[in-house]
């Protein structure tokens, strides 16, 4: 390198990301990139299930349902925007609806949250298809999911009363599931009217 005259910088540099990133480190990149490669292509469900439950605070159901059209429509919508111009969460949905949007095009479709059948925070495998956890509705924390998924095992929900006071939720969380559909229509109140 010095016969080419490399500045001195640039060889002291590659002295130190030679000792700074060594052979077995990127061998170990390596294998973990093939596990990764051979469970996408073989067990597609499973990878799109562990991808999406491990970015389940980022990932929002309500825009990444409707199939492959509304979300192509809503990735070309955010791409069409300058870099600067997005936030930091649509940045992080850029990558979301394009692994959603590569995997409608395998055949693997998004089913709506629900809140008997989702899970709290991972995502389930439901035949070819998926079923969000229920804290990928935006305004629903992990600690809300759990509390649904504990109350749940008591039995059906009477009322959004019954649902609020066994969940232990807010209001707008159940405003949040009843918009998503993930929560059938429910009277009020326990209370019911005899005339």
């Amino acid at each position: 390198m010095l016969e080419a005259a490399t500045p001195e910088w640039f060889i002291d540099s590659c002295k130190k990301i030679k000792y700074m990133f060594p052979r077995a480190h990127a061998a170990a990149y390596v294998m973990m990139a093939f596990r990764i490669a051979y469970f996408k292509v073989h067990y597609p469900a499973a990878f799109y299930a562990t991808y999406f439950s491990v970015r389940s605070d980022t990932f929002d159901a309500i825009t990444c349902q409707g199939g492959l059209k509304k979300v192509t429509a809503q990735l070309k919508e955010l791409l069409r925007k300058k870099p600067h111009e997005l936030n930091v969460k649509q940045k992080e949905l850029i990558t979301i609806l394009e692994v959603v949007m590569e995997m409608n095009l395998r055949g693997i479709v998004l089913l709506p949250v629900d809140v008997y059948k989702s899970d709290a925070a991972r995502f389930k495998i439901e035949g070819n298809a998926l079923r969000p956890a229920i804290n990928a509705l935006s305004g629903v924390g992990t600690v809300a999911a759990e509390n649904i998924v504990a109350a749940r095992s008591d039995g059906p929900f009477l009322s959004n009363e019954d649902f609020q006071r066994r969940a232990k939720v807010s209001s707008a969380v159940i405003a949040t599931l009843r918009d998503a559909g993930a929560i059938e229509a429910l009277p009020e109140t326990d209370q019911l009217s005899m005339f």
